[in-house]
């Protein structure tokens, strides 16, 4: 992702609407976050303009239409931004200290252990590329 971009809570709620299906009417979007967060409709009307100027969503406007929103950056970006960030904040960007944290607080499963193996294993494979 070229721009950082961090969202609230609330953004986030918005985005995944749009990342699970777009584009959509600034109606059904509104009606979606109605039905799974209660909120009204000038509360997601407010985000969707936060989200558009902060270039994570585009709006397009039919000449004999409503407009229509579409994200413009993939889910994946915005969480791998969203964990480098949280991780450069808590932990100073070191990984090693966030798993060791994690790790003292909640047990591995051996499938969570035989996964992360892999992972690193596949990383030190590529690293002798």
């Amino acid at each position: 992702m070229d721009r950082n971009i961090s969202f609230t809570q609330a953004e986030w709620s918005v985005m995944e609407c749009l990342w699970q299906e777009h584009p959509l009417t600034g109606r059904e979007v509104t009606q979606r976050m109605e039905q799974q967060c209660g909120w009204s409709r000038s509360t997601t009307l407010t985000l969707l303009s936060r989200l558009e100027a902060k270039g994570a969503v585009e709006s397009v406007a039919e000449e004999k239409g409503p407009k229509v929103f579409s994200p413009l950056l993939g889910r994946e970006d915005a969480a791998l931004q969203e964990t480098e960030d949280f991780l450069s904040r808590v932990y100073h960007g070191s990984l090693s200290l966030m798993v060791s944290a994690l790790t003292k607080k909640q047990a591995l499963s051996q499938q969570e252990q035989d996964e992360l193996y892999e992972l690193l294993k596949g990383l030190e494979e590529k690293r002798h590329d």
